[in-house]
């Protein structure tokens, strides 16, 4: 997908951080030694999206720029890289889908197939009722607890078909699952129980 097609064709004329933004902004590169503001960019995209309906217009990235005294192709260059910007409008609920290897033979394609025959959309669309994107992305890191679903910030684990639309139904409904695995399946244990130990501490 080229950068254009990741951009939106209607863009806001100004963006500025609210007082509380632009405070924790300035927190956040103080952190930096002098000269190394720049490292902030990808904390300054990130609150910016959450600012912005979960999304940066191009009027952050320039924003963005200035205050790192950064080349603006570079803020837009990071903002691109990562799957988890977005630089257009996105649903309510933006589900990140893991295809890589492990999810993948753990049965992904079963979770995806589930959100296309619901919503009849594939990765980069938004359904119509505006509320669920999708975007197949690379490793999200939770590979043991394969297939993974990540919804706006949480993880859905150990998906197949059904439990797939049974996050969907929650979701639609407005009160989302528990996060983490939908078996119930402790930590990163094996699915029959730990093996490792005799004996476990009960989660408290």
């Amino acid at each position: 997908m080229s950068i254009d097609a990741r951009i939106a064709d209607d863009q806001p004329d100004s963006f500025a951080f609210t007082r509380e933004n632009e405070a924790e902004a300035k927190r956040i590169i103080a952190k930096y030694p002098k000269g190394r503001q720049a490292s902030a960019v990808m904390p300054l995209l990130d609150l910016a999206q959450r600012q912005h309906d979960n999304w940066i217009p191009m009027k952050a990235i320039e924003m963005i720029a200035a205050k790192l005294d950064m080349a603006e192709i570079r803020v837009l260059e990071v903002a691109t890289f990562y799957t988890m910007f977005n630089l257009k409008p996105v649903g309510t609920y933006f589900l990140q889908a893991c295809t890589t290897t492990p999810c993948w033979l753990r049965g992904s394609d079963n979770m995806m197939r589930c959100i296309k025959d619901r919503y009849g959309i594939s990765s980069g669309e938004t359904s119509e009722c505006g509320r669920f994107t999708l975007l197949e992305v690379e490793c999200l890191g939770a590979c043991v607890n394969a297939p993974i679903l990540q919804v706006n910030d949480d993880f859905y684990e150990d998906l197949d078909y059904a439990s797939t639309g049974a996050l969907l139904d929650s979701l639609e409904a407005g009160s989302p699952l528990p996060v983490g695995s939908v078996t119930g399946r402790s930590g990163s244990e094996a699915d029959g129980g730990a093996t490792t130990l005799q004996e476990l501490k009960p989660a408290e």
